[in-house]
């Protein structure tokens, strides 16, 4: 891998592409920490709803995650690639999240940004996404490029009539763009991949995903990092794992907990 050319796209760009880079043993460890989660509902496991009968779950913030998930992300190539694009010694583990799409035509993932239901902000912050089933581009996950340098919008509610429904009314965040709408007014890019291949993206991205097809399934492990310029940024609604005031966090504070896992 050119470490210097993907530095520079993730910090421009938002979303690089990591062709190959889990080998077979490492593949195999992420889909072994994948059929754990499914075969382990932790308390946030949903299905997301459908006009159809398709199946969209998903499942993340799994209290049991950090001790099954140990093994395989200390293993795990990403770190040092991680670590080598944020140019820092020091990256953490912050949780999981696993999804599932098979059955029917499924809905296609709302655009969003996952930094709007997490209280955390920076510019170590990454998302490995990790798909067991090839895709192609235009079925893939989309982003809007540049979008992390750009405005934090609302979440998304996943309302199943209006992508862009606010998560949390009368937030000051703007409402979410109906970018679907209007795709030629954004710089939209998607990736084909192969089981191996890697999208490491900012949290801060506009993305979303396109449908599943009848007789379709896309197995997706999606693991979330942060490193040293990682700070506590207070959000309205549920904050995810161990990032409240409760855990002694005010606005600004570096994000330290024991409870995550230190991985270099």
């Amino acid at each position: 891998m050119d470490i210097d050319a993907l530095r520079k796209a993730y910090r421009e760009d938002g979303v690089v592409l990591l062709r190959g880079a889990l080998d077979a043993a490492a593949l195999a460890d992420a889909l072994a920490a994948y059929a754990w989660s499914l075969a382990n509902p932790g308390p946030a496991a949903s299905r997301i709803r459908q006009h159809g009968d398709a199946l969209f779950y998903q499942d993340l913030y799994n209290p049991g995650c950090n001790a099954a998930y140990k093994p395989m992300l200390e293993r795990s190539p990403l770190t040092k690639i991680i670590a080598d694009v944020w140019q820092t010694p020091d990256v953490w583990f912050m949780y999981e999240q696993v999804f599932l799409k098979e059955g029917g035509e499924s809905r296609r993932t709302p655009w969003h940004q996952d930094s709007s239901y997490l209280a955390v902000d920076g510019e170590d912050l990454a998302v490995a996404w990790i798909t067991f089933d090839a895709v192609a581009a235009e079925d893939s996950l989309e982003f809007v490029r540049g979008s992390h340098r750009g405005v934090l919008y609302n979440g998304s509610s996943f309302a199943l009539d209006d992508d862009t429904a606010p998560l949390h009314a009368g937030d000051a965040l703007p409402r979410l763009p109906d970018i679907e709408a209007e795709r030629a007014r954004y710089d939209i890019v998607s990736f084909g991949v192969a089981p191996g291949d890697v999208v490491l993206f900012h949290p801060k991205m506009l993305h979303g995903g396109a449908p599943t097809h009848p007789g379709g399934r896309r197995r997706t492990l999606t693991l979330r990092y942060f490193g040293r310029d990682c700070r506590y940024d207070a959000r309205p609604g549920p904050a995810g794992p161990r990032l409240s005031p409760g855990h002694g966090l005010k606005h600004g504070d570096l994000l330290r907990d024991p409870g995550f896992l230190k991985l270099a």
